[in-house]
Parts: structure tokens; C-alpha cells; sequence
């Protein structure tokens, strides 16, 4: 013991960089090492001489490890100081130019939405801009005679005359990305279904283009109750703070019963802040899947239930990041990119807020 003690003690001292260090702990301390091959033997000893040899062993393995430790700590030091010496920063150039390009509020929040719906287990869907009435009406059990139909709300596709096909929207919600999903996969499911979306309007709360995040949850046994928590622990993630919510009874073609949901807020100086006071702010509609929607999809009403909701991305992004006009978002003022932008490093996590 003595002489590997004072073998590797030497070799490690001598050792000049972090490979040899390596091998080094290898040879002596391995799984094949000489230390470790020592220790093997034990078992063929008897009582007393294990008694003997084992603490020397575990004294001689600490030491060794110990040394390994010290010298790599050592060399360390040795090549930031090095490093150090080499490289210098003349502080009296000028500063690097701004970076280049930002990150639009719009797509920071998709990425948001989206990781913390991710950490809940629902996956995220996508569908065609440009759908069919029958996905973006008739499935969703919106009956003819709906406003919402009418030109004057939706963006309806040129079509000649004569032409029998079924006619095609620019779809007014992300809605019918959750049928076809739920005829490609059936049920149960658990999807998010962000996108852009179109409808006749503007203002200063409504675009023509703008961009929506619904969800969609299938199972046997899921509820209102379900939906109210899952709500309430994306807004609590969402905007960093506990966030109460409200459900106000409304009416969906799509959805049996219906919910508008609030989030608890207040009102003062001309901001709002999300999760104190006692006022309430409207953000999205929610409730339960009509069975017929279930059924146009090919899901079996007797069967299965579940809940949707849907909340408009630009909207939760003017709450949160205090952006009073939702017209700016699509303007391509580069002024105004920079000062809502965000820096491409900061990607979203559910963790890091």
C-alpha cells in the first residue's frame, strides 16, 4: 500500500493536463485499478486481516481520489490564468451595435401559451388557414341562419358561377383544427390549437387578422370542474400570480353548457393589473363540447365529454405586456417592434415565468 501510495501521489503531481489526470484515476482507482484490485482481495482474507487491510485500503482510496481533486482544481486555475493573461478588452471601443431583430410580442406569447399547456400534457395541433364551411360551421353545430355566417363577419372565398364545390372560408377560429383532429385520433384527446384567424372587423380590440389559442379535452369522466382548474392554472402561470376566476353563463353553438370566463383584476390610473381588486375582466369563452360537434367529428357522445375553450393570443398579450392598441401589432413599426420586442435568448419556460 505504501508503494502505490507513494507511486500515484507522485505521478499525480507530475501530471501536466486533465487527460492524464484521467488516466491516472483509471489505472489506480477504476473499476480495474490497482486500489480497486486490492480491495477485491479482502474476501480472501481472514477476519482479523480484513480488520487490518480494509480502513488502510479506504484510507489509501480516499487519499488518492483526494489528490485527483486538488490536481484538477489545480490545473484549472493554472488555464484560466493563463487564459486570462492571452486575452484583454480594450474598454475604450466603442459598444457593439444593437442586436439585430426582436422577437414579436405575438410569437413570444404563442411560444408561452404553448409551453405552459405542454407542461398540463396537451399536445399542440395545427390545420389549414383556408377550410371548408362545413369545418368551420356545420361540424361546430353552427346552423345556417348564424350571424356569423354572413359576409359581413366572414371572409368568404371567390367562387365562379357554377361552381358546385362546398364554398371555403378564412377560418373564423382555430375550432376546426379540433374536429379533424378528433377524427384523426378519436378520443380520448388533449390538444391546444393556436393560429391565425380571420373575421370582417376592426377597431382598436378587433383586426381582421388576428391569432387565437383554443383547447380541446376528450375523456369518459371530465368536467366543468376540469376546465375551471386548468384555466385557472395556465392564467396563474401565465401572468406570475394567483389569478381567480368567473364563470358567467352564455351561449355557444359549439359548447353545452356555455361559460364566459373573468379573471379577477383591477382598474386605476389607466392600467389594469391582473389578480387583485374586485373588478373583473372578460378573456375567453369555454364550456363543454356539444354532443353533435362530438359526433361530426366521430366521437361517441354516450361515450365521451369534454371541454374547449378559446382566448385570443393578442389580447392576453396586451394584458400582460401593457400594450393599449391591438391595430400596432400589425403595423410594422419598427419603433414600436423594438420597444415591445423580445430578445430571441429569452425563450419561454413554465419554470423560468
Amino acid at each position: 500500500m505504501d508503494d502505490l501510495k507513494s507511486k500515484y501521489l507522485d505521478l499525480i503531481g507530475k501530471a501536466a493536463d486533465e487527460a492524464t489526470l484521467e488516466d491516472l484515476r483509471v489505472q489506480a482507482v477504476g473499476k480495474k485499478g490497482e486500489v480497486s484490485l486490492q480491495m477485491r482481495s479482502l474476501g480472501k482474507m481472514t477476519p482479523e486481516e480484513r480488520q487490518v487491510a480494509g480502513p488502510a485500503l479506504n484510507a489509501l482510496k480516499d487519499e488518492i481520489n483526494s489528490a485527483l481533486v486538488a490536481k484538477k482544481m489545480a490545473l484549472g486555475d493554472a488555464a484560466l490564468d493563463q487564459r486570462l493573461r492571452a486575452e484583454w478588452l480594450d474598454v475604450s471601443l466603442p459598444a457593439r451595435d444593437r442586436r439585430v431583430g426582436t422577437i414579436h410580442p405575438v410569437s413570444q406569447v404563442w411560444e408561452e401559451c404553448t409551453a405552459i399547456f405542454a407542461d398540463m400534457g396537451f399536445a399542440t395541433a395545427e390545420g389549414p388557414q383556408i377550410d371548408t364551411d362545413w369545418y368551420n360551421f356545420d361540424a361546430l353545430n353552427i346552423p345556417g341562419h348564424h350571424p356569423a355566417r354572413a359576409e359581413m363577419d366572414t371572409f368568404y372565398m371567390h367562387r365562379d358561377v357554377g361552381d358546385d364545390r362546398p364554398p371555403h372560408v378564412l377560418r373564423t377560429h382555430t375550432s376546426p383544427v379540433q374536429i379533424r383532429e378528433m377524427e384523426k385520433q378519436g378520443a380520448p384527446i388533449r390538444i391546444i390549437c393556436p393560429g391565425r384567424v380571420y373575421r370582417a372587423d376592426y377597431d382598436q380590440t378587433h383586426t381582421p387578422m388576428f391569432h387565437q389559442v383554443e383547447g380541446l379535452a376528450i375523456d369518459k369522466n371530465l368536467s366543468m370542474a376540469n376546465l375551471k382548474w386548468v384555466l385557472e392554472e395556465f392564467f396563474t402561470a401565465y401572468f406570475g400570480t394567483s389569478v381567480k376566476t368567473r364563470f358567467r353563463a352564455s351561449h355557444f353553438p359549439f359548447t353545452e353548457p356555455s361559460a364566459e370566463v373573468d379573471i379577477q383584476c383591477s382598474f386605476s390610473g389607466g392600467t389594469v393589473k391582473v389578480g387583485e381588486g374586485d373588478d373583473w375582466l372578460e378573456v375567453l369563452g369555454s364550456g363543454m363540447v356539444h354532443p353533435k360537434v362530438l359526433q361530426a367529428a366521430g366521437v361517441d357522445p354516450e361515450e365521451y365529454q369534454g371541454f374547449a375553450f378559446g382566448m385570443g393570443i393578442d389580447r392576453i398579450a396586451m394584458l400582460k405586456y401593457g400594450i393599449p392598441d391591438l391595430r400596432a401589432f400589425f403595423e410594422s413599426d419598427l419603433r414600436w417592434l423594438r420597444h415591445y420586442g423580445f430578445s430571441a435568448l429569452r425563450v419561454p419556460t413554465v419554470h423560468g415565468g
